[in-house]
């Protein structure tokens, strides 16, 4: 199963743009080099501050537009991974592992729709 997992710290240093510590930069590239090497690691990244990206809302047909910084602290995702393992529990125990590198925080877990979720294709004829 595949799972994206956000990241959302509880300091104030990810909205402000402030380049990560050498220190933990060197953990948290060895916990993402041990998780590419087992194969969970699909793909991630972290992300820039919220004052650098926007919202953007549609309501029948209106848009509107909200830029950043979005006033919650707690609202801010500061990276996310896409990773595969075999259960939730597995993908739980993965996210334990990664906020004791990456230090308080939230990591929300979310599996993401698979193919076979959707039962056979059907056969257009």
């Amino acid at each position: 199963m595949r799972f994206l997992m956000f990241y959302r710290p509880h300091s104030p240093d990810a909205e402000a743009g402030l380049p990560p510590k050498p220190e933990y930069l060197a953990r948290m590239n060895s916990f993402l080099a041990e998780a590419a090497t087992s194969g969970a690691l699909l793909a991630t990244d972290g992300l820039k501050p919220s004052s650098q990206g926007a919202r953007i809302r549609l309501a029948g047909e209106r848009y509107t537009v909200i830029d950043g910084p979005f006033a919650e602290a707690k609202e801010v995702i500061a990276g996310y991974a896409l990773m595969r393992y075999a259960s939730k529990e597995e993908a739980i125990a993965a996210a334990k592992r990664f906020l004791e590198v990456a230090g308080d925080g939230e990591c929300e877990i979310r599996p993401l729709y698979e193919a076979s979720d959707f039962g056979p294709p059907s056969r257009a004829g």
